[in-house]
């Protein structure tokens, strides 16, 4: 896997990158978070023929913290395209979490075409937040005390060895970097005015099932609960719905054997294949 610095439409970004000339792969992290927290996927995704590529997202990691961005879903999905085009892709398979699956949704709901598959994981945009937790989203979101960055990480990721006090501080100095405060300060606006006119259940719907979707959820997701993956699923036809029991937000990252494993069998046209306690599948 290889690191680099990339502009995309006037904005400077970090690639993760496993290279290869196999079907392209492009991973969208979710809020407040960046590319490497796909760090435990890549290389298995690379190991069967993926090109796997992920990237932070405008605002966030090591990217540009622009004031002058458009920080809503349709900026991102501008972003995101324009990305695939100076890559060279046509189209990708998405795998997006949380946010990153809101704006995968975005993509494929207005430009199917660029998308092979969809893979929305514990994804906001399927469900509107409704007027409590928009109201409560600028304090969340521009919380990046230690105290604030650590329960965010431990409510997302059940998996205690991967929240060192190094992956915490880290968290912290990138998010309170310059720029990043008004980038996030803009976001938690976007989020208490405009983010449930932004839904995409419905456009994803009206695909009649092109590009094919699967939605992967943790069992204990505390942000966006399951219920939320059921009734999108229900809402999806031909929608596939995998939930990983003893996984939170992030399941990629609490089991990222399994989590792999889901996805290329539903790539390969054989989901259902891995037989397993932990892994449930509608």
């Amino acid at each position: 896997m290889i690191r680099y610095p990339l502009r995309v439409a006037g904005q400077m970004t970090r690639v993760l990158d496993s290279g290869g000339a196999g079907p392209l792969m492009v991973l969208v992290h979710g809020l407040g978070s960046r590319a490497d927290r796909w760090e435990r996927n890549i290389d298995r995704f690379a190991a069967h023929s993926y090109r796997a590529v992920a990237f932070d997202l405008p605002g966030h990691g090591f990217a540009s913290k622009a004031p002058d961005f458009d920080y809503s879903i349709e900026g991102y999905r501008k972003f995101l395209a324009a990305f695939l085009d100076e890559i060279g892709a046509e189209k990708a398979v998405l795998v997006g979490a949380s946010l990153g699956g809101h704006i995968a949704g975005a993509l494929a709901g207005t430009d199917p075409g660029r998308v092979d598959a969809l893979i929305m994981v514990g994804s906001t945009g399927l469900r509107p937040f409704g007027p409590e937790m928009r109201a409560a989203a600028p304090k969340n979101l521009t919380d990046m005390s230690r105290e604030a960055v650590q329960a965010r990480l431990r409510r997302g990721i059940l998996d205690a060895s991967y929240i060192t006090e190094d992956l915490i501080d880290e968290d912290v100095r990138i998010n309170n970097s310059y720029g990043a405060g008004d980038a996030l300060r803009q976001l938690g606006r976007y989020f208490a005015e405009r983010i449930d006119d932004d839904i995409v259940l419905e456009t994803l719907a009206a695909l009649g099932g092109q590009p094919s979707i699967l939605l992967v959820w943790g069992a204990n997701d505390q942000s966006i609960p399951v219920a939320v993956g059921e009734a999108a699923h229900a809402g999806l036809p031909g929608s596939r719905l995998v939930i990983l029991s003893e996984t939170a937000h992030n399941p990629y990252i609490d089991k990222p054997e399994i989590f792999c494993r889901v996805v290329l069998d539903f790539l390969g046209g054989t989901l259902g294949a891995l037989v397993a306690d932990d892994v449930t599948y509608r």
